[in-house]
């Protein structure tokens, strides 16, 4: 029921892929972005105001034009070649122990017109415009999107065979995740996987939806001007890695706020017990043990808020969620914070970063208030896309993230 394909990807030489393969371009900003990059960095290309003294804003036409060059550069250096077949590639990750198996292919954007590519989240159309624009100036997907499937039992005896050889990368990155890539170039296994993804049901954009969006968004763009379409053009089809559900790890995406909305910390305590059950646990690091309880840092101390029953409703896939019940009953309800996109008093902060990040923050007087959420599961982001809800924003965290630079999808 999904459409994928293999493509001849655009990779670094396995000689120096650790010093071409990047992290994603908006984990980074940019002051970030230039103290990571080497010379061969796949930075130099999604981030090319780097290149800037001083540096440019990051959707400049320089900037733009930057990356076009460097795109070019990279190739021209042997840094970037084209695969001579397409082929399907497999990325392994692995964190804390754990490895997940992706397939690298392309999806076609009929999926994602049609619903067939499911997202969780709303997007912007201002990051979709700029990620459109470099789809476009490139006339390829230099970034791939983070799917999740269905597990398939054919597809991990497939995966299964080739990782019990040799990879084509093999890497440990900075932050201590690992990286291994696999080439699938036999012409049976191409077809066979080709074949079963049209058994699959449907694609889950677990990351990268402003991505998503602005890749269906180039393909429309160039169906419209071809005369001559047919749906089967390159154009029609954009990167994606996608791994089988049950191998994803999702972790905590919290929240940090300025300012108690004019209350003390005591009068907040006090309209926090009217719909949470608050207990106080001291200076150390406190973390949420399971659904609808929540920890909180406050004036020096770590406290755990237990929803009370009745405040959250377990039959709707979004009001059960614990973002929902935080952002309706405290950040809504006592602090006044209506819109979590466009409200300047509220930050968030991914769980990689650890809890001590949130402690940090409030210590330092640049918060007033900091709250750790549990993780939410797979089966509750599947349950939200299969019924076309909406999560509110910043609520999924997925990790590791997918390393850029493995494999590039070029469009013509």
């Amino acid at each position: 029921m999904v459409r994928v394909k293999p493509f001849a990807a655009v990779r670094p030489p396995k000689e120096i892929v650790e010093e071409v393969a990047a992290r994603p371009y908006d984990v980074l900003n940019s002051e970030e972005a230039r103290a990571e990059a080497s010379e061969k960095s796949l930075l130099h290309i999604t981030r090319p105001e780097i290149d800037f003294e001083p540096m440019v804003d990051e959707h400049s036409s320089e900037a733009y034009g930057k990356a076009v060059e460097n795109f070019r550069l990279w190739q021209q250096q042997g840094w970037l070649v084209q695969d001579s077949k397409p082929c399907y590639y497999i990325y392994a990750q692995t964190m804390d122990g754990k490895t997940q198996y992706g397939l690298v292919l392309c999806a076609h954007t009929d999926d994602y017109a049609s619903g067939r590519i499911k997202k969780h989240e709303l997007t912007r159309k201002d990051k979709e415009d700029d990620r459109m624009v470099h789809v476009r100036i490139q006339n390829a997907n230099i970034e791939p999107v983070f799917f999740s499937y269905p597990d398939n039992a054919e597809i991990d005896r497939i995966v299964e065979r080739y990782t019990a050889g040799e990879p084509e990368y093999d890497f440990t990155a900075e932050d201590g995740f690992g990286h291994r890539f696999w080439v699938i170039s036999d012409d049976g296994d191409i077809e066979r996987i080709t074949r079963i993804f049209k058994d699959i049901p449907a694609f889950y954009v677990a990351d990268g939806h402003h991505r998503t969006a602005a890749a269906a968004r180039v393909g429309a763009e160039k169906r419209e001007g071809n005369p001559s379409h047919t749906g089967d053009e390159e154009y029609n089809f954009f990167l994606a890695v996608a791994f089988p559900e049950s191998q994803l790890t999702i972790i905590d995406y919290n929240r940090v706020v300025k300012d108690l909305g004019g209350l003390s910390p005591g009068e907040f305590l006090d309209a926090l017990g009217e719909d949470f059950i608050v207990e106080k646990k001291g200076p150390e690091i406190y973390r949420p043990h399971h659904l609808h309880n929540f920890s909180m840092y406050l004036d020096g101390n770590w406290y755990s808020l237990e929803a009370r029953p009745g405040r959250y409703d377990d039959s709707d896939p979004i009001g059960v969620l614990d973002v929902t019940i935080l952002s309706d009953l405290v950040l809504d309800k006592i602090l006044g914070i209506k819109d979590l996109r466009t409200d300047r008093r509220i930050d968030f902060v991914g769980g990689i970063r650890g809890l001590g990040e949130l402690s940090r923050r409030v210590d330092s007087g640049e918060m007033a208030v900091a709250f750790a959420l549990f993780p939410v599961s797979m089966k509750q982001i599947v349950d939200i896309a299969d019924s076309g809800s909406i999560m509110p924003p910043k609520t999924t965290w997925f990790e590791p993230k997918l390393r850029s630079g493995l494999a590039i999808h070029k469009l013509g």
